[in-house]
């Protein structure tokens, strides 16, 4: 028999985080676990990453080894039975988007004994969406768990609540998800706090600084804004392009991590599927490239937040060290031409964007409409 007080490897990760980590680990130990969550906190808070925590727990038949195939499958998003969800409509999660998910969630798992479902973004689930998911929660398959991610349980419809074991993520405080960035990458606490301000949580921001893509990305951001004083238009809307192309290109590659792209059905799976289930496959991957590309503008978005920030601080004779030091020169060359009316306006076209993004714009036309603003409010 387990240890009780034994925490699963695959749950460590949640170090900054100790009540959660203790909770679904003796949770897990004692058998108990429930069939539905809701994780409520702030974004960065490390929700996600404690969801691909525990349902590295529920599939792994090695008591969440965090190691094994079925461990790493979940770590890279390429596990079958645990599948990923977020909003793809303007509005929220969209009907037909709910459907299939119950749809699937009645079919047997394909490689491990349970499968997981995993939804962010559930305060922004409405309406018929809502009550197709709240029958499936209220009279589960066996073996079939919700991982409902949210900012707030007020903005959760009231019966999904009520059906969902709470679990609420504290703030981590700043000093601590340093150290772990440190300890995760050996990187200093310059380069970690330049990741943090990137990517928003520990996990994130270890990723981050593991991708030379994702840095690539941030560097064009800071070179684009340092030079908008002497683009015309067409040269913004170039450095956009190319911000969204460098943006796209770790989903481009092949092979495993979660940068890659899904993997293609083989020719011998396809010839046990329906030509139903195959466009299904086709569909969720496309949705899948696409959500991830819209996260990779949200983290190119972050960057040019993030550096004006520091332009901010500067226009408001802050003492403070700036986050971007490595670009302090950039960051002092804006603020010595702009004023803090200025910085402010620039700071609100990348709130703009991101919740563009969030609506689905078309993430090159945010970045061409964002950056253009950003030309306006500081030259």
């Amino acid at each position: 028999m387990p240890n009780v007080y034994q925490v699963p490897q695959a749950l460590t990760c949640l170090a900054y985080q100790p009540r959660v980590r203790d909770f679904l680990s003796a949770a897990y130990r004692e058998g108990r676990l429930s069939h539905a969550y809701l994780f409520l906190g702030a974004p960065g808070s490390g929700m996600l990453e404690a969801a691909d925590a525990l349902a590295q727990c529920v599939v792994c038949p090695n008591d969440g080894d965090a190691s094994c195939d079925e461990c790493i499958r979940v770590a890279y998003h390429t596990h079958p039975d645990v599948r990923h969800y977020a909003p793809e409509g303007v509005a929220g999660y969209l009907v037909g988007q709910v459907r299939s998910i119950v749809e699937d969630a009645a079919l047997s798992p394909v490689r491990a004994s349970s499968k997981v479902y995993i939804l962010d973004g559930v305060d922004r689930l409405r309406g018929t969406a809502a009550n197709a998911l709240l029958k499936t929660i209220e009279e589960p398959p066996s073996g079939v768990m919700f991982i409902l991610i949210a900012r707030s349980a007020d903005a959760v419809l009231p019966t999904l609540v009520s059906r969902c074991q709470q679990v609420p993520f504290r703030v981590i405080p700043n000093e601590v998800a340093l150290g772990l960035v440190q300890r995760g990458t050996g990187a200093n606490q310059s380069e970690a706090r330049i990741a943090l301000s990137v990517a928003g949580s520990p996990e994130r921001a270890i990723a981050f600084l593991s991708s030379p893509d994702r840095r690539g990305v941030r560097r064009d951001v800071v070179r684009t804004l340092g030079e908008l004083a002497n683009d015309d238009a067409w040269d913004v809307l170039c450095a956009a392009q190319l911000i969204c192309e460098n943006v796209r290109k770790p989903f481009a590659k092949s092979g495993g991590g979660k940068g890659a792209a899904p993997s293609p059905v083989s020719e011998r799976d396809a010839e046990y599927l329906s030509k139903k289930a195959l466009r299904q496959i086709e569909e969720a991957q496309k949705r899948e490239l696409t959500a991830r590309e819209r996260s990779g503008m949200m983290e190119a978005i972050a960057a040019a937040e993030s550096l004006l920030r520091d332009v901010l601080a500067r226009c408001e004779g802050a003492v403070e060290p700036v986050v971007n030091e490595d670009v302090e020169d950039v960051v002092d060359r804006i603020a010595r031409s702009c004023s803090t009316a200025a910085a402010l306006q620039a700071l609100d076209a990348c709130r703009i964007a991101a919740a563009d993004i969030a609506r689905n714009v078309t993430p090159q036309l945010a970045m061409e409409v964002m950056l253009l603003a950003i030309k306006e409010a500081l030259v």
